[in-house]
């Protein structure tokens, strides 16, 4: 294992820091959108929470592989939309940053159940002292519920950017070269499963136990108290 792992460090660990990037991107763009749709899930516009119902209970019964593959085969390579300008590398760009979109919008419906899950233990009370002091919904949400919502679900958003640093794994469907990718071009060329397996295996808990036990503490430094 150790002999793979000098001859193949320098790829290792441009691999693991694609994966890291994609983490990071998707991680922020779905907490960005998580939290657009879990405000419309809560609104008092029927039309805003069936449009957010819609979007999760569809995204939530849809396999990732398939929202990364329609991202690349669908939107890029049909209908031709572009991510990245053209260039020498502009096949590979545009898929890394597909696989980016499709990892974001499929995590941020998790990041929408979490965080509605936080909003509904604000105490009600405090929404409607925001709308007696003359409050917006917008402005009560931002001002009042939100914050307090995001400190109630550290924990479970640290769980959702756990799962998204694995299923990260599913970008390599479309070429991206990440740990997956390189995983799979290694079993090819070397007769040492079980060491590959291995390799990957520490790869990733090296990259997920200390995020694990990272939001254990956050979540334990701002709990809401009750």
């Amino acid at each position: 294992m150790f002999d793979l792992i000098s001859q193949y460090h320098t790829r290792l660990l441009d691999a693991f820091w694609v994966t890291i990037k994609l983490t990071l991107y998707s991680g922020l763009f779905a907490l960005i959108i998580g939290t657009f749709v879990a405000a419309m899930r809560v609104s008092p516009i029927p039309v805003a929470r069936f449009l957010g119902t819609t979007y999760v209970n569809i995204i939530r019964n849809t396999p990732l592989t398939l929202i990364v593959v329609f991202c690349s085969l669908g939107l890029y390579s049909t209908l031709g939309y572009r991510l990245a300008p053209s260039g020498p590398n502009d096949i590979a760009e545009n898929n890394y940053r597909f696989a980016i979109l499709g990892l974001s919008v499929y995590t941020a419906a998790f990041v929408c159940e979490s965080l509605r899950s936080g909003i509904n233990t604000v105490p009600f009370g405090q929404s409607e002292a925001g709308r007696s002091l003359g409050f917006t919904f917008g402005q009560n949400l931002r001002l009042v519920v939100l914050p307090q919502a995001f400190r109630a679900v550290i924990a479970p958003l640290g769980s959702v950017l756990i799962a998204l640093t694995k299923n990260s794994t599913i970008a390599s469907a479309i070429g991206v070269g990440e740990a997956a990718l390189l995983m799979a071009d290694m079993n090819e060329k070397e007769a040492a499963a079980l060491n590959i397996g291995a390799i990957f295996a520490l790869g990733f808990v090296i990259l997920t136990l200390p995020a694990g036990l990272f939001f254990g503490w956050l979540a334990k430094r701002f709990e809401v108290a009750r």
